[in-house]
């Protein structure tokens, strides 16, 4: 008669081994929602240190702003500057920050010219934007200002920009800018456009994220944005009058969407 012994042992070593694949499921289970918790505090953290700027609204306060030469300008709600004085160009934008944190201004790129975004559908090379040498922070839900002056004829943008404050013609300036540790880098295009005699409203066309994704699809919007053009350049081909509701009794053509 064959009599089994009991290895405890081996009972003992596969108890322990089913233990631990158990603790190991559960605190994969738990490591999942915990990873989900933490990426979503670190958003919501990022969301508030988050600058925003755009023009300050009409009735928000002038600003009187010195240039490090002692020259003086004036900016309203809503406007900016652009004077050529003795062969220097003074640009200034009243601005408010939109969002939730401090912004802080680090560079500056300047055109000539309206930059939309069909015609310059991207932000100028981050090579290319000249550095702040003044400190601008802008407090979150509060007004500031930007700055920037080209004084030497020598400069590649000095004759565009005298030439167009001179013919009252729009100009487009792109700030770059962060949060107050110096993440979450923006740029930011603004246009100045002639108002009334001198003065001159800005506007804003865009914003880029540069160290995340934006809160729109680009590829999307770039579609969008190519279709909006060929949707112009249809109604815009020669054709028969019906064709293209030119003649006597056509009725008129929707109004265009702006890009």
């Amino acid at each position: 008669m064959l009599v089994l012994g009991t290895d405890w042992a081996t009972i003992s070593s596969l108890a322990t081994a089913a233990g631990t694949l158990v603790l190991a499921v559960a605190t994969f289970a738990s490591i999942r929602p915990a990873n989900r918790s933490a990426r979503i505090a670190e958003m919501a953290l990022q969301e508030q240190r988050r600058p925003v700027l755009a023009p300050s609204r009409l009735e928000d306060p002038v600003q009187k702003i010195m240039f490090v030469d002692g020259h003086w300008v004036h900016a309203e709600g809503s406007r900016g500057v652009a004077e050529l004085v003795d062969g220097a160009v003074y640009l200034a934008l009243s601005l408010r920050n939109v969002g939730a944190g401090i912004g802080v201004c680090q560079g500056w790129s300047v055109r000539a010219g309206m930059a939309t975004s069909s015609g310059v559908p991207d932000h100028a090379p981050e090579a290319e934007f000249r550095a702040q040498t003044r400190d601008l922070y802008i407090p979150a839900g509060d007004i500031g200002m930007w700055q920037g002056a080209i004084r030497s004829p020598d400069d590649p943008d000095h004759r565009a920009l005298a030439e167009a404050i001179s013919n009252r013609t729009p100009i487009a300036i792109e700030l770059l800018y962060s949060d107050q540790v110096g993440g979450q880098r923006t740029i930011s295009r603004f246009g100045l456009m002639p108002a009334g005699e001198d003065g001159w409203f800005a506007s804003l066309n865009r914003h880029w994220y540069l160290d995340g994704p934006g809160p729109r699809d680009e590829v999307a919007r770039e579609a969008r944005v190519q279709a909006i053009l060929r949707e112009h350049a249809a109604q815009d081909e020669p054709g028969d009058t019906q064709k293209n509701g030119a003649g006597p009794d056509a009725a008129p053509r929707p109004a265009r969407e702006e890009i």
